[in-house]
């Protein structure tokens, strides 16, 4: 009997350290019982793809064989980006597919991200899966076939058919050698950029810097080679692509709450009153800007299986994450994919003759990044949100959201704490109208949270 590590099934993917806690026999045994779902749903074949880490391939060798092993058919479509996944099960009509990727995750992790028959699979529905796989709860009597498949001109051709960019930009692609440094520099060039790409080549590795366009260090080098070249635009992407990073000429950072602005803005002016989701980690700002353009905005979870099931709820065009998950659903699939991102928004600033200044006058406000705080083990994050939600007390608050963690709204801004679903962290934002509010909304938490957590760090 395989030992099963049931910490790695988390909220809304699988996901931990290679060899000690995702064995490949782990992952043999989800293909099962992924591949033994398909059949009860009648599912005529399941996509897989892998991103560039180095256990990527092995997993998913592992994961192929144990779906195949229950009489599902495979489409192998290989070292993709997450999104290309979901592209696939469009194009290939399965509405079923599987990444095997570590995301931004270190380069030990990997992990796995899973659409079946059409619905992301998150919370219960993973839970199930460790349940099937104690119980021996699949089939295996019977041999499917394995198909591969190069969906990569099905994606560009379908991209470019539809965006077209007023004129020529020059830009800088920085892949931080994840999957997407193959794919992102091709489509930008096909759709008319001139594209210098960083750090493109493909090494799990991660020889330069972490491919997490979230952390403020991992965009240096994007802003350094916008400030050395004629490059009017950086895009940077996440270590499987569903993720977008913007810097401007001058090297500002324009985190995805204020890019969501620019979609939103875009969207409604053709979609009036059409609904936007925003996850609770964003600006009180976007809110705002969706009202005062026309829109009606819609509050969500953090997590990119709760977002698609949101928008399928709610039928939104368009849904975003401060983490960089960006889904648009107006004219492509309502799923979270990075490079399309870069290619809306190359559209929208192909119009203006200075991108940075429309990016940099979107409406802006004190803030922190994503603060992390580590806790001692997985699991800890949640019985500290659980604890907080019953018994925190909030001197000057106006409103208290709980729909993930504590979202604590002030007359001047908020603060928000929340457990990770990915990592044994607490994680943080706060956004103020000045300085001294900041330090209040900080203060605040901070003493709500000593109790707690040994190092605050904020």
């Amino acid at each position: 009997m395989i030992q099963i590590a049931k910490e790695i099934f988390k909220a809304y993917d699988i996901r931990g350290i290679v060899a000690t806690q995702l064995t490949p026999l782990t992952v043999e045994s989800i293909g099962k019982v992924l591949g033994s779902i398909a059949k009860e749903q009648k599912v005529s074949g399941i996509v897989v793809g892998y991103d560039g880490r180095l256990t990527s391939p092995m997993l998913a060798k592992s994961l192929i064989k144990g779906i195949l092993s229950t009489g599902t058919d495979v489409h192998n479509i290989g070292q993709v980006i997450t999104p290309m996944v979901y592209f696939a099960n469009y194009a290939l009509a399965t509405y079923s597919g599987v990444m095997i990727t570590g995301s931004h995750n270190p380069p030990e992790y990997n992990g796995l991200k899973m659409v079946m028959a059409g619905e992301t699979l998150s919370g219960d529905k993973i839970q199930d899966i460790l349940q099937r796989i104690t119980n021996k709860n699949y089939q295996t009597n019977s041999v499917g076939t394995e198909y591969f498949k190069d969906i990569s001109e099905a994606y560009f051709n379908k991209i470019t058919a539809d965006i077209k960019l007023n004129r020529k930009l020059s830009i800088v692609v920085d892949a931080g050698n994840g999957a997407a440094g193959k794919i992102a520099p091709i489509l930008f060039r096909r759709m008319g950029c001139k594209v210098r790409g960083l750090f493109c080549e493909v090494d799990g590795n991660f020889p330069n810097h972490h491919p997490d366009p979230s952390k403020i260090e991992n965009l240096l080098d994007l802003q350094h080679a916008l400030k050395i070249t004629d490059a009017e635009i950086g895009l940077a992407f996440d270590g499987d692509g569903d993720r977008l990073g913007v810097v401007t000429k001058d090297g500002n950072i324009i985190f995805p709450d204020r890019q969501m602005m620019l979609f939103a803005a875009d969207i409604l002016s053709k979609n009036p009153q059409a609904k936007i989701i925003y996850d609770v980690k964003s600006s009180r700002l976007l809110a705002k800007w969706i009202k005062e353009n026309n829109g009606q905005e819609i509050m969500c979870r953090t997590g990119h299986s709760f977002v698609k099931a949101k928008i399928k709820e709610t039928g939104a065009l368009l849904a975003g994450e401060m983490s960089g998950h960006l889904f648009f659903n107006d004219r492509w699939y309502g799923c979270d994919d990075g490079v399309y991102a870069g290619a809306r928004i190359l559209e929208i600033l192909s119009q203006v003759e200075d991108p940075s200044a429309l990016l940099n006058a979107l409406p802006n406000c004190i803030s922190t990044p994503e603060l992390n705080i580590d806790v001692e083990t997985e699991g800890t994050q949640h019985k500290i949100i659980n604890e907080l939600q019953k018994t925190a007390k909030f001197a000057t608050s106006e409103q208290i959201i709980t729909i993930d963690g504590l979202r604590v709204e002030y007359k001047d801004g908020f603060g928000l704490v929340r457990a990770s679903n990915t990592t044994p962290v607490l994680v943080l934002r706060f956004e103020a109208d000045n300085k001294k509010a900041l330090e209040r909304i900080q203060s605040e938490f901070r003493n709500i949270l000593k109790p707690h957590v040994r190092n605050l760090g904020f």
